[in-house]
């Protein structure tokens, strides 16, 4: 029998007092509230999507501050991903603003980005992902990641798909803010609907960029 009943309002409440007061003594104060209202729904959720998606895993919570100048404990989001290949796959997330839903592929490697720009470079591979990132952003996707300011070295800057070969990392999202569903069992069959828009990017990617 299924344990997900929902991502509570609390979930969101939780990230609005936490940014407000981001240090040790608060988080251990309420914990046992991230527990209840975070960490245990959103990994719920997650076990339900395994059969079609695949495993995934809920990040930790806290942050990486030994090279940051931003010394806040904790972060101010959680996320969950279900990786299809190494940094490609499906992502979900809860903040102070709400339910984030994306995919693609999230950091590269030499090698995987190598093989991108060439993917994107050749007509057919390359036209196939024009058309994919065009439907997406006509369903209402925002379409991220990290780029580089001109076309990389070894490409004509006139290139038809000069947007796509900037990318070092591509990945859609959709902010869906804090819909009613997202508190009922029912959010599964929604994110799960959100994901199936975004496994043709996914799937382009694990097949021409990924190891």
């Amino acid at each position: 029998m299924s344990t997900f009943q929902g991502i509570p309002t609390a979930a969101f409440r939780f990230y609005e007092e936490l940014e407000e007061n981001n240090n040790r003594e608060w988080w251990l104060e309420h914990k046992s509230a991230y527990d209840a209202g975070v960490r245990e729904p959103l990994t719920a959720l997650l076990a339900e999507l395994e059969p079609e998606f695949g495993p995934a895993k809920v990040f930790r919570p806290n942050r990486d501050v030994r090279f940051s100048q931003d010394k806040s404990p904790y972060k101010t989001a959680q996320g969950g991903f279900a990786a299809r290949h190494e940094r490609v796959g499906y992502y979900v997330q809860v903040s102070a603003d709400g339910f984030r839903v994306s995919g693609g592929f999230f950091a590269h490697s030499p090698a995987q980005l190598a093989r991108y720009r060439a993917a994107v470079d050749a007509p057919a591979s390359g036209s196939e992902l024009e058309r994919i990132v065009d439907a997406l952003a006509a369903a209402g996707f925002s379409i991220e990641g990290e780029t580089l300011k001109t076309v990389p070295r070894g490409f004509d800057k006139d290139h038809p798909r000069a947007e796509l070969l900037k990318h070092k990392s591509l990945s859609a999202a959709l902010d869906l803010g804090q819909p009613a569903w997202l508190s009922t069992p029912g959010a599964v069959q929604e994110v799960a609907a959100r994901w199936r828009d975004l496994q043709p990017l996914v799937e382009w990617v694990g097949e021409h960029a990924a190891p």
